[in-house]
């Protein structure tokens, strides 16, 4: 195993856990305990991974969450003490691609990453097509009539899959199996969150819409409604 992760949180006791379960998993870490440094360290030695405190001194963990996503499509994990819905949506809107609150359990932490991973490791020269929108797996880029639309992590796999299964309706459990990989609970919106953010991206310059809603059972990729 030779991702590298990088952590960027200033709390030493929770750093330290973080480090030493991460390391014992065969990860390369690297750290950071403010935004800043994190982001120089991101840019030099570019990580497979970040997880990301929210509260950081200089740089909060939301900027350092819209810099980093600004430079493409790193999975990020948000790890903070705010816990409400609203606080979840906010950190979602940064860019990053999951969400855990501190206390937080280390198996569950590590499993998350590794489902993370996991899901950013795709085939290799493999090119979707659907109308004017192209997915290139090897470099990660996504096309829209020639126009780059830049994705977040969580993003391009919601673009991957229904790529995969063009004109298929895809069920919300099926998505979230697939996506995700684990159980939201009731929130359930998240689904729709990054839904309405694949839209507005793919539909930027009044593009006619391919993902549609299917009412009470899920969405399709497909020309007409």
């Amino acid at each position: 195993m030779n991702e590298r992760i990088l952590i960027i949180e200033d709390d030493p006791a929770i750093l330290k856990v973080l480090q030493r379960g991460l390391a014992y998993d065969g990860y390369t870490v690297d750290i950071a305990t403010d935004g800043r440094t994190g982001l120089n360290l991101a840019r030099d030695h570019r990580p497979d991974l970040v997880i990301l405190d929210w509260m950081l001194p200089g740089l909060d963990g939301l900027e350092v969450c819209r810099r980093l996503r600004s430079g493409g499509s790193l999975p990020i994990l948000m790890l903070t003490a705010k816990d409400t819905i609203q606080d979840r949506v906010q950190g979602l809107d940064a860019g990053a691609d999951d969400y855990m609150v501190k206390p937080f359990n280390l198996d569950e932490l590590t499993a998350r990453v590794r489902a993370l991973l996991r899901r950013t490791q795709t085939e290799r020269n493999q090119v979707y097509q659907f109308a004017d929108l192209t997915m290139d797996t090897a470099s990660r880029q996504v096309t829209r009539g020639g126009r780059l639309v830049p994705l977040t992590a969580k993003e391009y796999e919601l673009l991957e899959l229904f790529l995969r299964h063009p004109r298929q309706v895809l069920t919300r459990e099926v998505i979230f199996d697939r996506v995700w990989g684990y159980d939201f609970g009731g929130e359930s919106n998240v689904l729709e969150v990054y839904i309405r953010y694949l839209r507005q991206k793919l539909e930027a310059e009044d593009e006619a819409r391919l993902i549609h809603t299917v009412r009470s059972v899920g969405y399709v990729l497909r020309e007409n409604p």
